[in-house]
C-alpha cells in the first residue's frame, strides 16, 4: 500500500510539474525559424536561386503535365552547384508537375517527385479534406496553346471567360493573367522554388535534429518545400490562421520591419498566448486573400499539413534581386516554406471577397449547418463540480431571467480523466440530470479529449491497444505521453477504420450516462502532449501508411474532430445534425462544428483581439466561431465582463469560459445593474436569432461568414481595408467594440454608400464618415444599414427552444430611396429535412410605400415545413411623416401606423414608426401598403 501511495505521489507531483510548465506562455519553450532548420535553411536563399525549367509539356488526363528539371548551365555554375552536392550529397530528379482547372475559374497545381523513379517512399498527401463535389467539377484540357515572347516560351491554358493560367517554362514559373494581360496571382516569380526529395540513409548519415532535450529522427533525411507567391494588385492580405494579431497581416521581412519572425502554422497548445504575436496557435490554415481596390480579391491554398511558415515580404524586400516584374501593378510578395509533404496548390480569381470564400469552400466544404439551439447562448466553466452545481447554475439563470441554452461539463466530470465516463460520487444521476435540462429546452456538453489514459482497467484503453489503433512512436511501439490523465496514447484517427471505430463509443449504449440532448466538446486535439516537444506529439511518431507525425500534424485534430461529429450522426441514425466544438483546425473543419480561439486572458487586449481572431476565421471557411467570453484566465474586472457580453453577443459562437482557478462569474453573481447590463447583452442576441440563423444558412449554402470584415461588404471603401475594431454581421449589423477601460468616447468609421441606423435609438448617421459618439455602459455601438430588413423575435424566454412558437419582428431601415430587403430562413432547427427542401425561405423588399414578402425557397423535394409563426411588429425606420395607417393585401385589411417602441425590453426605450400586430403568417405571400 505505501508503494502504491508513493507511485500515485509521484505520478500527481509529475502532472502538477508537467500542466505548470504550459499554464502561462513561455517563449523558449517553442521554436523559432532560426531553431527550425527548413526556415532557416529557406529563408537564406536568395531571389533567382532556382535552376529548374519546365519540359516534356502535354495534355494528360485532362490535365496539362510537365516535368520539372535542373536547367542546364555553365561551368562555372557547374562547379558551384557541384560543390554544393558534395555538401549533402543530394541530386536532384526530376519533379512531376500537374496543372488542373476546375469550374469556377479555379486552378490547382501539383508537383511532386517521380513515382517512377522510385522514391523511398510516397510523400504525404493530404487525405477526406476536398470534397467530392469539387473534384468532380474538373474541367478536361483538350489542348493548350503556347505563346512566344521576349522572356520566353510559356504554355497557356483556359480558366474562365476573364481569366487564363500560364505556365512559362524557362524559368519555371506559373502565373494566373487576366485577358487583359494584368497578372492577378503567381507562383516563383523571384525564383525562390525548392523542393527538398527524400533520401535513403546510407552508413554515417545523421539528419536527426534536436530541440531542447528533444531528438527528431528525420529517417528520409530534409523533406521541406518552398516557394514565393505574389498578389497583384493587393492593398492588404489576410487570412492564415490561427495566431492573435491584426487582421491585414502586417509584413515579416524587408526594409525597417519590425518583427523578425515569419507567420507559423503548427498546432501548438499555448496557454495564455500573447496578443499581436506571428505565433501559431491551434489551428492552421494555409489560405491567403488579398484585397486592393484596383484589381479586387484573390486567394490561395496550399494543402498540406506540415509545419508551415509564410512570410509577408514589405515593398523594397528584393531591391537587389534584378528580377524584373510587370512594374504597372502593385502588389504583395509572400514566401511559403513547409517541412514536409508535397505543393497541392488552388489558386482563386474572385473577383469579389464573397466570390473567393465561396471557390474556396467549394473546394473545402461549406460550413455545416448548426442545430438552431447552438446558435444561443453557452455556459462553461471548468469545472461544474456536480450535479447540485449544475441545478443551482441552471435555477439562477431562470431567477435572473437571463436566457441560455448549453450547460457545459469539462474534464473534472470523468472517472479520473477517463472519456465516456462520470464521476459517479459527482455525478450519480447523469441522465436525469441531463433531462431536467431538456424539459426546459436545454442542452449539454461534456468533453472528450483524444489523449486515451494508459489503463487495463479502462475499457477504452483495453480495447484500443488490443486492436492496434493507437499512434506508435518511432521505434513502432505505441506512443505513450503526458496529459491530464498522466501516461496517454492517442489514437491513430488518420485510418478511417479507426475513425469509424471512434464512432460507435458515442452511441447512448455506449457511452453510458449520455442522452440525446448531451453533445461533445473536442479539447486538446493539436495534439497537445505535456511533456512532448514543444508540448505536441514528436515529428518522427508513425501513423496509418506509414505517414510521419510531422506530414499529419496539422490535420491531427481535424480527423479527430471529423470521428466525433460522425459519431454524433450515428447516435442519431443520421437524422440529427451533430454538435462538436473542437480547438484544433485545418482545412475542412467547417463541415464538422464549431471553434473557439483557446485559452484567452481577462485582458483588454485579448478582448480586442478576438474580433481579427474571429474575422480571419471566418474568411478562411471557419464562420461558426467566437472567444471565450470574459477571457479563459484570471478574473476580469466587471467593466471588462460587460463588453466582453456586449460584444460576444455577435460572435457567431456564444461561450462564456472560466479556468477552475478563477472566481465564479456566472452574469447572474455581479449585482444589480451589472447584471442587468449582462443579461440585456444576451437578450439582444436571443432576439437577433432570427438573423444569425439566416446567415447560418446563407454560409452553409455559399460559404459568406456571419461575422465579416467591412470590406467584405463594401470592398471599394478603401477605409475598411485595414480596420479590425469593428465587423459586419452579415450584410445589415456593424458593430463596433469597446475596447478600452472607462472609454468615454469612440470614434466609429461608417461606410459610404448609405445611411447607418443606430440599433438602439433609430437615430440615423452619415455614411462614409467617422462618427465621434458618446460612450454608453450600457451598450456598445451597432448600427443597421439603411437599404436592409432585419427579422427579430421580442419575447424572451428561457431557452431559444422555448421561443419557436413566437412572432417575428421586421425593422425596416429604409434608405435615400425609402427602399429596403432582407431575408428570413427557417427550418426544424434540428434535422437535415432542409437538405431536402423542408424549409422556409422569404424574401422581404420594401419599395414604392409597399412591403411584399415572397418565397424563395425551390419545392421541396419530401415532406414540408409549416410554421404558424405570425409577424406582430413592423418597425419602419426612415419613415417620412404623415403615415397614419396600412392595407394588408390580400385580406384587404387596415391596420394601424403609430410611434412604437425599437425594443419591448432592455431599458430607455427609443420609438419609431410600428405596424402593430398585423398579424399576417411569416409562410404566406402578401403586400402592405403605407397609406
Amino acid at each position: 500500500m505505501a508503494t502504491i501511495r508513493a507511485s500515485f505521489l509521484l505520478l500527481l507531483l509529475t502532472i502538477l510539474f508537467l500542466s505548470s510548465s504550459v499554464l502561462s506562455w513561455k517563449k523558449d519553450e517553442f521554436r523559432n525559424c532560426n531553431q527550425t532548420p527548413f526556415c532557416k535553411r529557406a529563408r537564406s536563399r536568395k531571389p533567382g536561386s532556382t535552376s529548374l525549367i519546365a519540359t516534356d509539356v502535354s495534355i494528360n488526363d485532362g490535365d496539362l503535365t510537365a516535368k520539372l528539371v535542373p536547367k542546364k548551365i555553365n561551368n562555372d555554375q557547374e562547379q558551384e552547384q557541384e560543390q554544393e552536392q558534395d555538401k549533402e550529397e543530394v541530386i536532384q530528379k526530376p519533379l512531376i508537375i500537374r496543372l488542373s482547372v476546375y469550374q469556377d475559374g479555379i486552378l490547382r497545381l501539383k508537383i511532386d517527385e517521380d513515382p517512377s523513379l522510385d522514391p523511398p517512399k510516397n510523400r504525404f498527401e493530404v487525405p477526406d479534406v476536398i470534397v467530392p463535389e469539387f473534384e468532380s467539377s474538373k474541367l478536361w484540357l483538350q489542348r493548350v496553346s503556347t505563346e512566344e515572347g521576349e522572356f520566353g516560351v510559356s504554355s497557356i491554358v483556359f480558366l474562365n471567360d476573364d481569366n487564363e493560367a500560364v505556365l512559362k517554362h524557362d524559368p519555371f514559373e506559373v502565373y494566373v493573367r487576366k485577358k487583359s494581360g494584368e497578372r492577378v496571382l503567381s507562383l516563383n516569380s523571384h525564383g525562390l522554388f525548392d523542393f527538398e526529395q527524400l533520401r535513403v540513409k546510407k552508413e554515417g548519415d545523421d539528419w536527426s535534429e534536436s530541440f531542447r532535450s528533444h531528438t527528431d529522427s528525420r529517417p528520409y533525411g530534409p523533406q521541406s518545400i518552398s516557394f514565393d507567391v505574389s498578389f497583384y494588385g493587393a492593398d492588404f492580405v489576410y487570412g492564415i490562421p490561427e495566431r492573435a494579431t491584426s487582421l491585414a497581416l502586417k509584413p515579416t521581412r524587408g526594409p525597417d520591419v519590425e518583427h523578425s519572425e515569419p507567420y507559423r502554422l503548427f498546432n501548438l497548445d499555448v496557454f495564455e498566448y500573447l496578443a499581436e504575436s506571428p505565433f501559431g496557435l491551434y489551428g492552421s490554415i494555409p489560405f491567403m486573400i488579398s484585397h486592393g481596390k484596383a484589381q479586387g480579391t484573390s486567394g490561395f491554398f496550399w494543402l498540406n499539413a506540415a509545419e508551415m511558415q509564410i512570410d509577408v515580404l514589405k515593398s523594397g524586400w528584393d531591391a537587389e534581386s534584378g528580377i524584373s516584374l510587370p512594374t504597372s501593378q502593385g502588389r504583395i510578395d509572400t514566401f511559403w516554406m513547409s517541412e514536409a509533404g508535397i505543393v497541392d496548390l488552388f489558386f482563386f480569381v474572385g473577383p469579389g471577397p464573397k466570390d473567393v470564400v465561396r471557390q474556396y469552400t467549394g473546394v473545402t466544404g461549406k460550413p455545416s449547418m448548426p442545430q438552431h439551439f447552438a446558435t444561443a447562448y453557452h455556459q462553461c466553466r471548468w469545472n461544474y463540480r456536480d450535479e447540485e452545481d449544475v441545478a443551482n447554475v441552471d435555477s439562477k439563470f431562470d431567477e435572473f431571467d437571463i436566457p441560455y441554452d448549453v450547460l457545459w461539463l469539462d474534464i473534472e466530470h470523468t472517472d479520473g480523466k477517463r472519456y465516456f465516463t462520470w464521476d459517479r460520487n459527482l455525478f450519480p444521476h447523469p441522465e436525469e440530470m441531463q433531462n431536467k435540462l431538456a424539459a426546459k429546452g436545454r442542452h449539454m456538453v461534456t468533453i472528450v479529449d483524444p489523449h486515451i489514459k494508459r489503463d487495463e482497467s479502462y475499457f477504452l484503453h483495453k480495447e484500443a491497444s488490443e486492436k492496434g489503433h493507437y499512434v506508435k512512436d518511432a521505434s513502432g511501439r505505441d506512443y505513450d505521453g503526458w496529459c491530464w490523465p498522466g501516461s496517454s496514447s492517442y489514437l491513430d484517427m488518420l485510418n478511417p477504420e479507426i475513425r469509424s471505430w471512434w464512432t460507435d463509443k458515442f452511441s447512448l449504449q455506449n457511452y453510458v450516462g449520455s442522452t440525446p440532448s448531451l453533445y461533445i466538446w473536442n479539447d486538446m486535439n493539436e495534439p497537445s502532449v505535456f511533456n512532448g516537444p514543444e508540448v505536441t506529439m514528436p515529428r518522427d511518431a508513425i501513423h496509418y501508411g506509414a505517414a510521419e507525425h510531422r506530414e499529419v500534424h496539422n490535420a491531427y485534430g481535424y480527423y479527430f474532430h471529423m470521428a466525433t461529429a460522425d459519431g454524433l450522426l450515428k447516435r442519431g441514425d443520421g437524422k440529427d445534425r451533430p454538435f462538436v466544438l473542437s480547438r484544433a483546425i485545418f482545412p475542412g473543419s467547417q463541415r464538422y462544428g464549431a471553434i473557439w480561439t483557446g485559452d484567452n486572458s481577462a485582458e483588454w487586449d485579448h478582448l480586442r483581439v478576438s474580433v481579427p481572431m474571429v474575422l480571419t476565421l471566418g474568411l478562411t471557411g471557419i464562420t461558426f466561431s467566437g472567444a471565450d467570453v470574459g477571457g479563459f484566465f484570471g478574473n476580469p474586472e466587471t467593466e471588462l465582463l460587460v463588453r466582453w457580453y456586449q460584444l460576444g453577443a455577435y460572435y457567431p459562437f456564444f461561450r462564456a469560459h472560466a479556468h477552475h482557478d478563477t472566481k465564479r462569474r456566472e452574469p447572474y453573481l455581479f449585482g444589480g445593474r451589472n447584471t442587468e447590463m449582462m443579461r440585456d447583452a444576451i437578450h439582444t442576441r436571443y432576439m437577433l436569432l432570427p438573423y444569425f440563423y439566416t446567415l447560418f444558412r446563407e454560409a452553409n449554402t455559399n460559404g459568406v461568414p456571419v461575422m465579416r470584415p467591412l470590406w467584405m461588404e463594401f470592398p471599394s471603401d478603401e477605409a475598411t481595408f485595414n480596420n479590425d475594431e469593428a465587423f459586419m454581421v452579415g450584410n445589415s449589423l456593424l458593430v463596433q467594440g469597446i475596447y478600452t477601460e472607462g472609454l468615454k468616447h469612440v470614434s466609429v468609421y461608417l461606410p459610404r454608400g448609405q445611411s447607418w441606423y443606430d440599433l438602439k435609438t433609430g437615430v440615423a448617421y452619415k455614411g462614409g464618415v467617422t462618427h465621434k459618439l458618446g460612450v454608453s455602459e450600457d451598450s456598445i455601438p451597432a448600427f443597421q444599414k439603411a437599404g436592409t430588413i432585419i427579422p427579430r423575435k421580442d419575447r424572451y424566454r428561457r431557452s431559444s427552444t422555448q421561443m419557436v412558437n413566437d412572432p417575428y419582428t421586421l425593422v425596416i431601415a429604409l434608405n435615400n430611396s425609402l427602399v429596403a430587403e432582407g431575408e428570413l430562413y427557417i427550418d426544424d432547427g434540428k434535422s437535415f429535412e432542409f437538405e431536402k427542401g423542408a424549409y422556409i425561405h422569404r424574401r422581404f423588399v420594401f419599395s414604392d410605400g409597399k412591403l411584399v414578402s415572397s418565397n424563395i425557397a425551390p419545392p421541396a423535394l419530401g415532406s414540408k415545413f409549416s410554421t404558424d409563426c405570425v409577424i406582430e411588429r413592423i418597425i419602419l425606420l426612415g419613415l417620412p411623416q404623415g403615415s397614419k395607417s396600412a392595407l394588408i393585401e390580400p385580406e384587404n385589411r387596415k391596420v394601424d401606423v403609430e410611434l412604437g417602441p425599437i425594443r419591448l425590453q432592455g431599458g430607455q426605450s427609443f420609438t419609431a414608426f410600428t405596424i402593430r400586430k398585423p398579424n399576417i403568417r411569416v409562410t404566406d405571400d402578401w403586400t402592405i401598403k403605407i397609406l
